[in-house]
């Protein structure tokens, strides 16, 4: 029989795994001695904190992150084949925007159950929280690293979300931030709504829609995210695009 691959969420703050996740995800990652992880150090920190503290070197971790060959990915998927495993990510649900997703296209092709587990999502929680449409929307990771590319990936972003009357959801690498920001807030028209939402579930949390006029006037008055975790979510409207 196949073992199966359970994926198990992590708090998005600094926070007690016991204050965040519901206690059946608690008492699987108590049943559990392999683990995949993104980042070692910080996964041990978490399964401590989860209920192994002082035992988490009996456990086996096996590292899955964006520099791990696919070869050995698929090494990795043949020990399903003998234990029940966890995939855990640094922040949030594995496997969604998450290196780990790999892993459970080949648990699929293998016949394995993969088994999600509730916990937190920052794409979702601002989805949720932006006030734009919930019933049809798209989620577009990283946009382009270089300024030009990244501006014209806003602008196709927009006209697509104009003609679907599509939320369109994107992330940033933290110290970029604030870049996304400028370039959405000089590349969007005016009616154009985003919601910026950073530090979601954590004491410092700033969850805000306005319109892109809106923006550009908190933008002047000395208006910075920072370097913290952020989901940016646009909406334009269908009369836009007969100006575009």
């Amino acid at each position: 029989m196949k073992a199966k691959l359970y994926l198990i969420p992590t708090p998005l703050g600094e926070y007690a795994p016991s204050d965040i996740l519901p206690a059946p995800v608690l008492e699987r990652i108590a049943a559990l001695r392999l683990f995949f992880v993104e980042e070692l150090r910080t996964a041990r920190r978490f399964l401590s904190a989860a209920g192994w503290k002082g035992h988490v070197e009996e456990l086996e971790l096996l590292e899955i992150n964006e520099h791990t060959p696919r070869e050995q990915i698929e090494a990795f998927a043949a020990r399903l084949d003998e234990q029940d495993a966890g995939l855990i990510s640094e922040a949030g649900l594995p496997a969604v925007a998450d290196p780990g997703a790999l892993l459970v296209e080949l648990a699929h092709r293998k016949g394995v159950d993969v088994v999600p587990m509730v916990g937190p999502s920052s794409l979702m929680m601002a989805l949720m929280a932006s006030g734009l449409n919930g019933q049809c929307f798209a989620f577009t990771g990283y946009l382009p690293v270089k300024a030009p590319a990244r501006r014209e990936a806003i602008s196709t972003l927009e006209r697509t979300s104009a003609r679907l009357n599509q939320s369109q959801i994107m992330i940033e690498t933290p110290y970029r931030n604030d870049a996304l920001l400028a370039d959405l807030t000089e590349t969007c028209r005016p009616s154009t709504r985003l919601c910026v939402a950073a530090d979601i579930t954590c004491p410092t949390e700033f969850i805000r829609t306005k319109s892109i006029a809106d923006w550009q006037k908190e933008r002047k008055k000395g208006f910075v995210i920072g370097k913290r975790p952020c989901v940016f979510v646009i909406l334009s409207e269908a009369k836009d695009l007969k100006n575009r």
